[in-house]
This record gives structure tokens, C-alpha cells and sequence, in this order.
């Protein structure tokens, strides 16, 4: 389907719990208030959304957070929605302390990729980063997906007087396996209003210096906005997503669902349309069949309002006139 700029819209990102378990300041900062489970929508209802998105040519989707393998059954919600006529690809991004854990009941449910946030990889900074000593799991979980042919993406945020000096270290992961490092501009949402955005830029420069070879990839890594390099002898591709300084709307292909069931045109702006109260409805609960029907039909109306409510562009580069006011984790990563 397309919005009304004439993009077509393909893509949902859906989050599934504002819990986890780090602690990383720029998308869960200290004293946030988590919603109440009851608030939160149940697999089925989620698989709802899907179903009515898929209808309307919405055919991939993301499975995010918090930190979506922290709920009980995420793998089971890949293969529901695996199972819906007319998905082609289900994702996951996950911050990697359970992926090995749940990498093989992901698999066996038809996860097609992996994208794992990964700021550093010296162990003091990472504890410094997120609060915890994980790191080592994390790279384990890493080589145990891609030792299994997954497709993995690492997505690493660069912060000024913390990591911004680790982009060599964190590209080198691309030099040994078959993976993209993604180096993601910090978003001015939530306590990322706070810290200086790292331009893509800056980093591309230093790459080249480094590696006189570099070249633009036009391959197709996946769905999203980044730009592609390859480096001669690097068995991976190097990629940058420009939130703020390469503005990408332009080619903007998606919605959010947040895990209150809130459609988000755009990450920027606090409009939503809601789905979770259509949901909720008593014939819902009743499962009386043509009542059902009437709210799915509903479900899709509210799709069409939230993708042809899209603005034209974000406004990152102008921070007064964002308007969402959440943390990253309350809104889907």
C-alpha cells in the first residue's frame, strides 16, 4: 500500500515489551515507568494486526523491544506470524545476551535475520554502556548465528566520549564474518536529545582513510534506510543508518506498532492511531464470527489512517519541533 507522499509502506516494526534486560541510558534510562502486562497486546492480538497488515501488502515485519526474547513465547510469535498468508519475511532485533539460548527454537519457527545492538567490545565499556558484564555472551550468541548461516546485522551507536573511538574495532567484526556492522546515528528521542549526535559521515571518512578501497554497495542488505560499503578482504559490508544528518524519508517504507498497540507513522512525531481498544472489543472476546469480521475490517481501516497520516519527513535535524516525548524502549526500538 502506499501513503500519501506515494511511498509504498511494507514494512512494521512491532514491539512486544518495553521490558529488558539492560540498562543502555539513551533507550532505557534510569526511573522510566513500565506499562502494566495488561496493557501490553497478547500474541494473538498482535498476530491480528499482522494478519489485517499483511492483507494490505504489509508483508515484513520486525519483532522488537525492550528487548523482545525477554518475553516468554517470542520464538512461538515468529511462527504465528511466519504462518500468516502473505508474510514473506519475519525479523528479529535483540541486544544478543538470550540469543543463543533461543537461537534454535527461532530457527525451527522461521526467523529469516538477526540484527544485534552492540556498542562496543572492550567488557569495562560495555558494563559502562548497558550495567551488566554480558559481553561475552553476546559475541557467543553472534558467532553461534552466524556459524549457522543466519543473517546477522550489528548495530552499533556511537557516543561521543564513550565508544566513538571503537569504530575500527566494531567494523573489524565484518572483516572476519560474513556480517554488516551498522554504525546508527543517535536519535534525538528520549535521553538521546541529550547526547551530540556522531555524524555517519565522520565515521565514512575515517573508513576510507583507513581503507583506500572502500566501495558503495548497491546490493539489497535488507529493509531498511542504511547505506552499504565494502572493503577489499572483509567478509562483511560496513552500513550507515543517517537518522539526523541523511535525511531518508524520502524512501521511508513502514509503520510501528508499539507493544500498547499504538500505530506510529513516524518515529518523530507523538501522533499515533490505536488499535488496541478495536482489539479489546467484546465480540472480540466473544469470537462470534461476523463481529469479528467487522473488527478486522476495522484493524485495516486503521492501518490506512496511520500510513496515509505519514508526514513527509522527520524533523531530527530540528529538535524543537519533535513532539514524541518517550523513551526509545516505550516506543519500539
Amino acid at each position: 500500500m502506499r501513503d500519501g507522499y506515494g511511498r509504498e509502506i511494507r514494512y512494521m516494526r512491532i514491539s512486544i515489551t518495553d521490558r529488558c534486560n539492560l540498562r543502555c541510558r539513551y533507550c532505557m534510562p534510569e526511573g522510566i515507568k513500565l506499562s502494566p502486562m495488561e496493557e501490553i497486546l497478547t500474541f494473538e492480538e498482535i498476530a491480528a494486526v499482522c494478519e489485517a497488515a499483511a492483507a494490505l501488502g504489509i508483508t515484513r515485519f520486525k519483532i522488537t523491544g525492550g528487548e523482545p526474547l525477554v518475553r516468554l513465547g517470542c520464538p512461538q510469535l515468529v511462527g504465528m506470524l511466519k504462518g500468516i498468508s502473505g508474510v514473506e519475511q519475519v525479523t528479529l532485533t535483540t541486544n544478543g545476551v538470550l540469543l543463543g539460548d533461543y537461537l534454535d527454537e527461532l530457527l525451527r519457527n522461521g526467523l529469516d535475520a538477526v540484527n544485534v545492538s552492540l556498542d562496543t567490545l572492550d567488557a569495562e565499556r560495555f558494563r559502562q554502556i548497558t550495567g551488566f558484564d554480558e559481553l561475552g555472551r553476546v559475541r557467543e550468541s553472534i558467532l553461534s548465528a552466524v556459524g549457522r548461516g543466519v543473517r546477522v546485522k550489528i548495530n552499533s551507536v556511537l557516543q561521543d566520549g564513550i565508544n566513538a573511538h571503537e569504530w575500527e574495532t566494531l567494523a573489524g567484526l565484518a572483516k572476519e564474518n560474513p556480517l554488516d556492522v551498522r554504525f546508527i546515528e543517535m536519535m534525538p528521542i528520549g535521553y538521546g536529545k541529550k547526547e551530540k549526535t556522531i555524524e555517519g559521515n565522520k565515521i565514512l571518512s575515517l573508513l576510507k582513510e583507513k581503507y583506500p578501497g572502500i566501495q558503495k554497495d548497491h546490493r539489497v542488505h535488507g529493509n531498511g534506510p542504511a547505506e552499504y560499503y565494502r572493503i577489499p578482504g572483509f567478509a562483511g559490508g560496513i552500513g550507515f543508518i543517517r537518522a539526523v544528518h541523511g535525511q531518508f524519508c524520502e524512501n521511508c517504507n513502514r509503520i510501528r506498532l508499539t507493544a500498547k498497540g499504538e500505530l506510529k507513522p513516524c518515529l518523530c512525531y507523538e501522533d499515533c492511531v490505536d488499535v488496541r481498544s478495536i482489539l479489546r472489543r467484546p465480540e472480540v472476546m466473544t469470537g462470534e464470527d461476523r463481529r469479528k469480521e467487522a473488527v478486522s475490517e476495522d484493524i485495516r481501516a486503521a492501518i490506512c489512517r496511520a500510513v496515509h497520516s505519514k508526514p513527509r519527513k522527520h524533523c531530527f535535524d530540528v529538535r524543537e519541533q519533535i513532539t514524541e516525548g518517550r523513551q526509545m524502549v516505550q516506543i519500539g526500538g
